[in-house]
């Protein structure tokens, strides 16, 4: 592994508490930090229906890059989160042995949750945007919470139309910027 890379988990997607932005976070198991990436409704979607083991009747674009990927025979070894730079999270598409593609971070994230790959972060990046993880005590009406969540995104994306999403297909702003 990179030393200057920590592996994190992509814990999911949940609404800011201050402003109800969507946010994807990362969990940086060993010292117990947090990363919020802000990303668009789309790969908020795009993200907890793969972490919910959603399979939609069609491929979704993720789906769809996964599939190319499988048929090609190019393995997707990691994503990486590399910057922040003005508030702005750059992202890389590790292929095979090396190879890399540059991405947003939502997007490479949603892939990573698809593919079942390592998502590793840069150290920089976690100091700088990182926060401290709450600490929960796992209790057994945690995990009813967390069924219970994935239960009401079912019966959400059971009633959710594409049009829903804005009807020029363009990203918002907040996820076009995060590369």
């Amino acid at each position: 592994m990179h030393d200057d890379l920590v592996e994190v988990e992509v814990l999911g997607v949940r609404r800011h508490p201050d402003d109800e932005e969507l946010v994807v976070l990362l969990l940086e198991p060993v010292g117990e930090l947090v990363v919020p990436i802000s990303i668009g409704p789309v790969e908020a979607a795009a993200i907890a229906t793969a972490q919910a083991g959603i399979v939609p009747p069609r491929p979704m674009t993720h789906d769809l890059l996964r599939s190319v990927l499988d048929t090609l025979g190019t393995r997707l070894t990691r994503v990486e989160i590399t910057e922040l730079s003005g508030g702005i999270f750059h992202a890389a598409l590790v292929l095979g042995e090396e190879e890399r593609v540059d991405a947003r971070a939502s997007d490479a994230l949603a892939l990573a949750v698809r593919m079942e790959c390592p998502v590793l972060c840069a150290v920089d990046v976690l100091a700088q945007a990182g926060v401290e993880a709450q600490v929960t005590d796992g209790s057994a009406g945690e995990d009813g919470d967390s069924e219970e969540e994935v239960e009401r995104f079912r019966e959400f994306l059971d009633q959710v139309d594409p049009e829903d999403f804005g009807d020029d297909g363009a990203s918002p702003a907040s996820d076009s910027e995060n590369r």
